[in-house]
């Protein structure tokens, strides 16, 4: 059972998407993003692609601007530190970044980094963002054994990569997914790394994630939230993720 809450960062990709379908700046990414945090979002999370099909390096600027009013919150940046990252690590500062392994072309992200062949090569990029003031995440499988690595490549926290439990999800596979990230976050806090996770999570499968995986410092998601914000408004709907952090920390009922 988890004894810190877990944080709320939301990954505003997709208000971004639909904004770029047109040329009248509308939905407007920081106007989500205000309200997101008015609503109790504890962070907002970015990944601007070098293609710039979503986020664009505006967005990353005019968020870096607005969180300064807002600073008790955090501004995470995702993306490949080999492509467009370290260049918005350098100038904007945010609290953390996510290095993920994606290739430019990428629809989406969709596995971790492999630390045995990118480990010496993401040792001073890391060591870099950090001098800077900038937590360094990366984004992981669920690989008990690779958190060591991760630890010896410098990094401050993991993000588990959590499709292949939302895939598991309500499915007879679903209790040994939870166990396996449970496995590797257990791995991450025991060599000294903060937990992270994100990728599929949704209203139905946040409570359960969190309630068994131990030391969730923070989930971030995007696509279903902002697909339940069209239905639900923003403020509705961050209370609706709120409320599932909740009753994860909700101690068990007996009888």
């Amino acid at each position: 059972m988890n004894t810190n809450r877990t944080a709320l960062s939301v990954n505003l990709n997709k208000v971004a998407l639909v904004r770029n379908t047109r040329h009248l700046g509308i939905p407007s990414v920081t106007r989500a993003a205000t309200l997101c945090l008015q609503a109790g979002a504890n962070g907002i999370t970015v990944h601007p692609r070098p293609d710039e099909r979503h986020i664009r390096a505006d967005d990353v600027r005019d968020l870096a601007a607005l969180m300064k009013s807002w600073p008790d919150r955090e501004f995470n940046i995702e993306g490949n530190p080999y492509q467009n990252l370290m260049g918005f690590v350098r100038e904007f500062r945010p609290h953390q970044c996510t290095f993920v392994p994606d290739s430019e072309g990428q629809f989406t992200s969709d596995h971790g980094w492999n630390l045995a062949h990118d480990a010496d090569r993401l040792r001073p990029l890391i060591a870099e963002a950090q001098s800077l003031g900038v937590r360094v995440s990366l984004f992981m499988d669920a690989d008990a054994p690779a958190m060591a690595a991760a630890k010896a490549a410098g990094a401050d926290r993991v993000e588990l990569y959590t499709e292949p439990y939302a895939a598991a999800w309500g499915t007879p596979q679903q209790d040994a997914e939870l166990r396996r990230f449970a496995a590797a976050a257990q791995a991450a806090l025991d060599a000294g790394l903060g937990v992270n996770a994100g990728h599929d999570l949704n209203r139905d499968n946040l409570a359960t994630f969190i309630r068994a995986v131990p030391g969730v410092a923070e989930v971030s998601i995007g696509h279903a939230l902002i697909a339940d914000a069209l239905e639900l408004g923003y403020n509705a709907t961050i209370q609706d993720y709120l409320r599932c952090i909740d009753i994860a920390f909700a101690p068990a009922r007996s009888g």
